[in-house]
């Protein structure tokens, strides 16, 4: 799902400009993240028999169209599709170390699968694990989460018609200043499990020399089963998310260069709408435009776009009680007074322009940036790929757009790479954020930074590199998310209007083997949340894992691990807990 925010495009913008055909252009609106499946501006694929996906994970910030694929590219079989469910028993102890001396033991029992698809006409990647943990000594009560993330592309007519699904799972818990912790094992504060689930065709043909390309998707997100929540000291109840749903289209026809004439030309229109049960909140964007490419060499191209676009974004109140309070539901969120009229919190119209140039020296090598006006404003946006062989990827994306919180995550989701490999925290099950593929990678930590309901304008940069060097496996994910909150007056979200959201996070990992039969994992995280809000403090979470696994059969796999977590806050006792687990995983191969 795309909200508006222009795709870092640029790795498929030049795909095909060693025949200098217009191969693509970032000038592309996408949801909430800077990685996502593209609702184009323009024709990122005149010409689809000269754009050639890999196959092996052309990830989404590739493709011309919402639903990720990109049309025209064959799908090329290079892994065998693979199928791997398990179970799981483990014994864990959880030692708090601050603000208070407590000592947890609990067992958890587990179930997933790995799946990885490599057929001829489809491919993806899927992880999905729910748990259950029983608590045997300590304070804490039994609980349960389900954890995952899925894209899988399946091409349905060749080269012409493709249909994307994928999703996420993962459970959170909320800081006082509405920030997000991926730590699960921390039972203060609130916390929920977050689904969210997308999917939706992609259709590429031509009409003579004329490309047309379309897409569609929709998308549905939740935050489900929240628990009481304590606000800040002075701040009023925390507007968590409940679910929206979205929906985005885009059509475009176009000449790559040299067909008609010495530069590329195409019309384009794109739509999207998000709806948000909180408050009724909705955004509404439409968007048409004229897009040019002229090759300046071969490897080197001038890209330009102007249009006309309208946005909005409104909202209804909460109900007041007789005091002017408002009222807070059962589920934890503001009840909505659907007898008021609807208030526009932002609307804008008019002419929008991107120039930009797209750079492809190599099929190793990608990069392109953007700039133009939107939203009455400059903006800035652009990417950087470099793949300098089949064991190593290196994706930077830098992004600017208008979204909320659903159709941020299935953007992020849209952009991962078809063939990524997930690492998970052995202790919560939580997967790590990041996913890196043969060619590409991608994050979803920005997007789950803060979980408040309002629309927001969103700005960022995320970085993801996996390497390969012998058998010793390497991935590193870091990134930058700003958000400005969109909220109309005289409405119970007034507040949070123009109110600015700070989200840093770092993520590593590196495993390999030890002896034919034993490996060994060490993994790190952090991030650190900010909110100008004057009764807010920082919020910042961390921690450090090492695993040893030991295969006793082919089918039995021994795991030990030990970890340190810490949770700091400005406004509340900080948190320092010691992790130690044993268990036992059944594959059923």
């Amino acid at each position: 799902m795309r909200g508006l925010h222009h795709s870092i495009a640029g790795r498929h913008a030049l795909m095909a400009l060693a025949p200098l055909c217009l191969a693509g252009t970032a000038l592309a609106q996408t949801t909430g993240t800077a990685t996502g499946g593209t609702l184009s501006y323009g024709s990122t694929g005149l010409g689809d028999d000269t754009v050639t996906g890999e196959g092996d994970g052309t990830s989404a910030a590739k493709q011309p169209h919402a639903p990720g694929g990109r049309p025209g590219s064959p799908i090329k079989p290079q892994r065998r599709t693979k199928i791997r469910p398990y179970l799981e028993v483990d014994q864990d102890l959880l030692a708090e170390l601050t603000p208070y001396d407590d000592v947890v033991t609990y067992t958890t029992l587990a179930a997933g699968a790995d799946v990885s698809f490599g057929g001829r006409r489809t491919e993806g990647a899927a992880s999905i694990r729910y748990e259950h943990r029983f608590f045997e000594a300590g304070a804490h009560g039994g609980s349960d989460a389900v954890s995952g993330l899925a894209r899988v592309r399946r091409e349905i007519l060749p080269r012409t018609l493709y249909f994307e699904v994928g999703g996420l799972a993962a459970r959170t818990g909320f800081t006082p200043t509405g920030g997000t912790l991926l730590n699960t094992l921390a039972n203060n504060g609130s916390t929920g499990q977050i689904w969210s689930v997308y999917g939706g065709p992609a259709l590429t043909t031509h009409a003579g020399v004329v490309a047309i390309n379309a897409g569609y998707s929709v998308g549905y997100t939740e935050i489900g089963s929240l628990h009481s929540y304590v606000p800040a000291s002075g701040g009023g109840a925390l507007d968590v998310f409940d679910h929206s749903l979205s929906q985005q289209g885009s059509l475009s026809a176009s000449v790559r260069p040299g067909m008609v004439l010495p530069f590329g030309f195409g019309v384009n229109g794109g739509y999207l709408r998000e709806d948000v049960s909180n408050l009724d909140q909705r955004l509404l964007d439409w968007r048409a435009g004229v897009q040019l490419v002229q090759p300046l060499t071969r490897s080197l191209a001038l890209v330009g776009d102007i249009g006309w676009e309208r946005v909005e974004v409104s909202q209804r109140d909460a109900v007041r009680d007789s005091s002017g309070n408002p009222v807070v539901g059962a589920n934890g969120r503001y009840v909505t007074d659907m007898t008021q009229p609807r208030k526009m919190a932002y609307e804008t119209d008019g002419l929008t322009w991107d120039v930009g140039v797209m750079w492809r020296p190599s099929r190793r090598t990608n990069a392109s940036f953007y700039v133009g006006h939107r939203y009455d404003s400059m903006t800035y946006y652009g990417s950087f790929s470099y793949n300098p062989d089949r064991r190593s990827s290196l994706t930077v994306s830098v992004y600017d757009g208008i979204s909320g919180f659903g159709s941020s995550i299935g953007n992020a989701v849209q952009q991962l790479p078809t063939d990524f490999e997930v690492s998970r925290n052995p202790f919560t099950g939580d997967i790590g954020g990041c996913a890196v593929g043969t060619s590409s990678g991608g994050c979803v930590n920005g997007v789950l930074g803060s979980a408040a309901s309002s629309i927001f304008r969103g700005r960022g940069v995320n970085i993801a590199y996996g390497t390969q060097f012998g058998h010793v496996h390497a991935m590193v994910g870091a990134g930058y998310a700003w958000r400005r909150y969109i909220a109309a007056s005289g409405t119970v979200l007034a507040e949070a209007n123009g109110r600015v959201d700070r989200n840093w996070y770092l993520t590593g990992g590196i495993s390999g083997p030890i002896d034919q039969r034993s490996s060994y994992g060490l993994t790190a995280f952090g991030a650190l949340y900010r909110s100008d809000r004057v009764y807010a403090g920082d919020a910042a979470n961390w921690g450090v894992i090492g695993s040893l696994n030991r295969q006793f059969t082919e089918k039995l796999l021994g795991t030990a691990s030990l970890g340190i977590e810490g949770v700091n806050r400005q406004l509340t006792p900080d948190e320092l807990d010691i992790l130690a687990r044993l268990g036992l995983r059944y594959i059923f191969r």
